[in-house]
């Protein structure tokens, strides 16, 4: 059993719903970043995921594009990620680690040598947002013989005829994007996702993540009773970003505010089902 399931198998053996922060590597430096992984676990995480900085993230809005310029003009390689996540793992052998990019950094490394690369740095999953489902063969062989889950995303106007289409091939969870447009802007209601999910778990047994939109507590704890998980980014991130100084270096309490609101966050989530 993969990291990724026996998370999410854990989690519904206790009743409770899962929290996935994110962290674009090397943002705003190496050591910030890799505080920041190393203190997700303990304030909440029960799995992670790390942006690989790319220069043309269409997906992202300007928080997630802002931290990819960060980490980029930091020194942000695909092999420095990967690098991390070895890091990671010499202290973490539990926390499951899924990498959220696209494919042109990946096609460029190589894509066989990239899932073997990643699987041997402990990484877990792999969401590649631009990567179609008519070209998903380019990775989905590779993937899976390295044994790394590939994370598909679905949005509200994945219909229900393309929806099986989108999924084949698709492990470890389901990325349900809840709004349409980019990451980071408006939140989808509690209403338009308990109208949303049942069309998506009628298609897959897969847990399901809502992100894009997710920013507070409140809203956290709303996606893990409609769904399996939330993932919360650019809030985070806007949080990194406030607390650096005036030429975007991290101040003595980055981590620590950052990771403050992992621990409110995930508190919301633990707490969901509970209070529902």
């Amino acid at each position: 059993m993969s990291r990724i399931a026996a998370r999410f198998a854990a989690l519904k053996a206790e009743g409770r719903g899962a929290l996935i922060p994110f962290l674009e590597a090397w943002d705003p430096d190496a050591a910030t970043s890799m505080a920041l992984l190393r203190g997700m676990p303990g304030a909440g995480a029960d799995l992670i995921e790390i942006g690989c900085p790319f220069t043309d993230p269409m997906a992202d809005g300007p928080t997630v594009q802002l931290a990819a310029i960060r980490g980029l003009k930091a020194g942000a390689t695909m092999s420095r990620t990967l690098a991390m996540v070895r890091e990671f793992r010499r202290e973490d052998d539990a926390t499951p680690i899924i990498l959220m990019g696209y494919l042109n950094p990946i096609d460029s490394y190589g894509v066989e040598r990239f899932c073997t690369d990643a699987a041997a740095a402990g990484v877990d999953g792999l969401i590649v947002v631009d990567l179609p489902s008519e070209e998903a063969d380019l990775l989905l062989p590779h993937a899976a013989a390295q044994g790394l889950d590939v994370i598909r995303l679905v949005a509200p106007t994945t219909d229900d005829a393309r929806m099986p289409l989108v999924l084949n091939g698709s492990s470890g969870f389901v990325y349900y994007v809840s709004i349409t447009g980019v990451t980071g802007t408006r939140t989808a209601s509690a209403d338009e996702l308990a109208a949303a999910i049942p069309h998506v778990r009628a298609v897959t047994n897969l847990p399901i993540a809502i992100g894009f939109g997710v920013r507070t507590p409140a809203q956290a704890a709303a996606a893990v009773r409609a769904a399996d998980a939330a993932v919360v980014a650019s809030a985070l991130l806007d949080t990194l970003a406030g607390s650096l100084d005036e030429q975007g270096r991290a101040q003595p309490n980055t981590v620590r505010l950052v990771l403050d609101q992992v621990r409110d966050l995930a508190d919301a989530v633990r707490n969901a089902r509970i209070t529902a």
